[in-house]
């Protein structure tokens, strides 16, 4: 059964109604807040915990655990809530809906989430580029402030609360929770290396806890609902509703919200108008934005929308951001596309990451004409498996995953490229 309307988080997601606090009180959110937040500390991680959420950032992390490493008592240093609303993955835009048509539900969650790890303050660093969304989120905070619900007492809770907004300046590398909070501080947004984990020494050396925009925004709803309501979507450790950004050869791309563990070729048909040419013309898609391996159409037929099933299938929910290609899609080209563009982004700091990323881009360029040997093929895989996992953080990773998942489903593809470009050159030499 498809998700009904009334278990909808998002309820105003397309921004057919006003985004200011007045419209967002008459669809329930800021509804008993201090009811909730007088629940106290362990109680609101415990209802967290079983509700199932994991982080909706690409990770997945279990959100409780996470907001649970947070320490119990304080040795003198604040406590501070970090909102990475820095979407910068290709094929990914759940986030800035978020931002611009329902920005109280974030605000809320930040209240709420502030209280449960104990923070004085949060900070929601937002990518550069969303200057709208922005704009909206900072007025959305004014409004807050205003009604009583962020700063002193906040929504009459009796806890002390403030919210900022920080503009980031455009950078994928400022995504990487620790990159984001070197950024924060006014320097380079370079990873750092863990541990310390931010839990213990984060955001100007406090305790620190760094949570996605949907992450954070889905939480009063569950909070108001209650754990069991939000854990019966979706498949066990797969839980809840999920934002699917659906795009490429479809024919109505769009944002929904749906069950997780929903069938991939369900979500396709049912919500974005199916494949563009059919089901039956679709090349691979990619499931969980683009540092997410691209899984064949025979994959696709099965395969379920959540962490597991993805996994299973060497492939990752990521994002969410389904990008669809028909056969119509130069593959070999895309993925090139996609290694050029995490070469670009690069920090620079590890090597494995710097040097590699453009070894692996120029042998794509190459494999997109075929001017290679076959044999590179293989060497071209062993540099991939030579930079995952050597670096400080995971977007070295994220730029040989697509590259890997090329090779292991289109292999043949490749080597027929490679075969094509060596009849071509036999046959000018001939003709000289």
């Amino acid at each position: 059964m498809p998700l009904s309307d009334k278990d909808r988080i998002f309820t105003n997601l397309y921004g057919f109604q006003p985004w200011n606090l007045a419209a967002a009180r008459a669809r329930g959110d800021w509804d008993g807040t201090a009811a909730i937040i007088a629940r106290g500390r362990d109680a609101i991680i415990e209802e967290i915990k079983n509700s199932g959420l994991r982080g909706r950032g690409g990770a997945g992390f279990p959100t409780g655990m996470k907001w649970s490493f947070m320490p119990k008592s304080t040795d003198g240093r604040p406590a501070y809530l970090v909102v990475n609303a820095d979407e910068s993955e290709p094929g990914t835009c759940k986030d800035r809906d978020i931002l611009r048509h329902e920005p109280h539900k974030l605000i809320e969650g930040c209240l709420i989430a502030g209280a449960a790890i104990g923070a004085c303050a949060g900070y929601i660093y937002i990518r550069g580029e969303y200057a709208r969304e922005a704009k909206v989120l900072q007025a959305a905070i004014e409004e807050a402030y205003e009604a009583g619900l962020l700063g002193r007492n906040a929504a009459g809770s009796g806890y002390d609360f403030d919210l900022y907004v920080h503009r980031g300046a455009g950078a994928y590398i400022c995504g990487e929770e620790t990159a984001l909070i070197e950024s924060l501080e006014g320097k380079k947004g370079m990873p750092r290396l863990k541990p310390p984990f931010p839990a213990a020494v984060g955001l100007y050396g406090c305790p620190t806890t760094v949570n996605n925009v949907e992450t954070i925004a889905v939480v009063p709803t569950i909070m108001r609902r209650g754990a069991a309501w939000f854990a019966s979507f979706g498949r066990p450790k797969n839980s809840g509703t999920k934002i699917f950004c659906i795009q490429g050869h479809v024919n109505k791309p769009c944002n929904v919200e749906a069950e997780m563990s929903i069938p991939l070729r369900e979500l396709i048909e049912r919500y974005a108008g199916g494949v563009r040419g059919g089901w039956d013309n679709l090349l691979a898609v990619i499931p969980g934005g683009s540092s997410t391996p691209l899984l064949p159409k025979h994959i696709c037929d099965e395969v379920l929308m959540d962490f597991d099933s993805l996994r299973e299938h060497k492939s990752g929910l990521g994002t969410a951001g389904v990008i669809v290609m028909d056969r119509s899609t130069d593959i070999i080209k895309a993925i090139q596309r996609l290694s050029a563009f995490y070469k670009h982004e690069s920090c620079g700091q590890c090597t494995p990451c710097r040097e590699g990323l453009g070894w692996v881009n120029r042998m794509m360029l190459r494999m997109v004409e075929g001017r290679a040997e076959v044999e590179e093929i293989d060497l071209l895989e062993q540099v991939t498996r030579q930079i995952e996992g050597h670096t400080i953080c995971a977007l070295a990773d994220g730029g040989v995953w697509p590259v890997q998942g090329l090779i292991r489903h289109f292999r043949p593809l490749m080597e027929e490229r490679i075969a094509a470009y060596k009849a071509r050159q036999r046959q000018r030499l001939a003709a000289e």
